[in-house]
């Protein structure tokens, strides 16, 4: 398994200057005996680079650092991942948001499935299918 996060981190290694860190290994279920791939990155970074997964290991991330203003709510009474606050954030910010990825024409959807864990049309899927299960609050924007 440690070979594996070896490898890992030196594909990924590049992506260090973009603020990716590498937390090492988490056992997650112990019964199951089921590890992953444990990362730290700022909140905007371009999730499209890293997989979901690495040979046979899931990735974990955790964001480090401050979150936007779109995101600072209550998680215990609403969804903090809604789509609507990465469509806000990047409407209010998207100028600030190529500048960090370094690019000048990068378009709203490119945006949206950067910051949001790779696919912005996925993650509103998922997202309305959990709402309307009753898993997550219904959206507040305030």
């Amino acid at each position: 398994m440690f070979e594996i996060l070896n490898h890992f981190k030196k594909k990924y290694q590049p992506l260090t200057k973009d603020g990716l860190r590498f937390d090492g290994l988490s056992l997650i279920d112990v019964k199951r005996k089921k590890h992953v791939i444990m990362i730290s990155k700022p909140f905007v970074f371009d999730n499209r680079k890293l997989p979901k997964s690495y040979d046979g290991l899931a990735i974990k991330a955790k964001i480090e650092g401050g979150l936007p203003e779109e995101f600072n709510v209550d998680a215990r009474k609403e969804y903090i991942w809604a789509p609507q606050r990465f469509e806000k954030f990047v409407d209010r910010c998207s100028d600030e948001i190529r500048k960090k990825f370094k690019q000048p024409d990068m378009s709203r959807t490119d945006m949206l499935d950067a910051l949001a864990f790779g696919n912005f049309a996925d993650h509103k899927k998922k997202c309305k299918e959990l709402l309307s299960e009753g898993k997550i609050p219904p959206l507040s924007l305030n």
